[in-house]
């Protein structure tokens, strides 16, 4: 316990998920937590119920970036960790895609990530004692190896993956000891698959489809993607920076099937 102690973390996307694992996983550790999410009864629950304090966050809005850390800075003068997690799902196959929703999911999955290390690590800049802290990135092993159905998912991760070498590349090489890495999961049980689950046929699919994408057999827990999320938080992760971290079960490490 208390390997973050006294830390500020703010966590985006804290209602539900691989979010709410992590707030609840943060404060559990010690850290002074927000969570920002655009669900505010849900986000409130979470927050309330981890000890940490919520804010509404549509990540796509810069103004409401300025909001949050203008907030958090009033409140405690410092940022030490943050979670760039809120994303959607993407837009289908690419004879289908609405050039709308192709645009909503980038402004989501891509520009927030954007705006939140743009602001989080301004702030970060300006901690008492010098620059320092840990920006963490939440893409996909889609942002690694391709979804043949859904190019539109796939481009946004490996457009996060990309962004957090940039950053945190940008960071080391001006001598600011702020970190960017970028945690990779694979399928997760989350609330996300509920609707697979309430149809057998459904169920079985999607189970046999899991074990050949997945070597374990399984699907992750959300507190193990947050267990990854609180090393790179910690100060036990000091020299890990521009770096992926996968955590998929083994998906990216063999060819389907064999």
């Amino acid at each position: 316990m208390g390997r973050i102690e006294g830390k500020v973390a703010l966590v985006s996307g804290g209602a539900s998920g691989l979010g709410a694992a992590m707030v609840r996983r943060f404060a559990e550790e010690g850290a002074i937590v927000y969570s920002g999410d655009v669900n505010g009864e849900m986000g409130a629950a979470v927050a309330a119920d981890a000890g940490a304090t919520f804010l509404t966050l549509n990540v796509s809005q810069e103004e409401h970036w300025t909001a949050a850390i203008a907030k958090i800075e009033q409140e405690h003068g410092r940022l030490d960790v943050l979670v760039n997690n809120a994303g959607i799902l993407g837009t289908g196959p690419l004879e289908t895609i609405d050039v709308n929703a192709w645009n909503r999911l980038f402004s989501i999955n891509v520009t927030g990530v954007m705006l939140g290390c743009k602001h989080g690590g301004m702030l970060m800049q300006r901690n008492p004692g010098g620059a320092s802290g840990s920006i963490i990135n939440i893409s996909s092993n889609a942002g690694i190896l391709a979804t043949a159905a859904d190019c539109g998912y796939s481009a946004t991760k490996g457009a996060v993956k990309l962004m957090t070498q940039s950053i945190a590349i940008n960071f080391a090489r001006r001598g600011l000891a702020i970190r960017c890495n970028s945690i990779h999961p694979g399928p997760i049980d989350t609330p996300i698959f509920e609707p697979w689950k309430t149809d057998h046929k459904a169920a079985e699919q999607l189970e046999k489809q899991l074990f050949e994408m997945i070597p374990m057999g399984r699907m992750g827990k959300p507190r193990e993607i947050a267990n990854m999320a609180l090393y790179l938080a910690s100060d036990d992760s000091s020299f890990s920076t521009g770096a992926q971290f996968v955590v998929d079960g083994g998906g990216t490490s063999a060819l389907a099937g064999m």
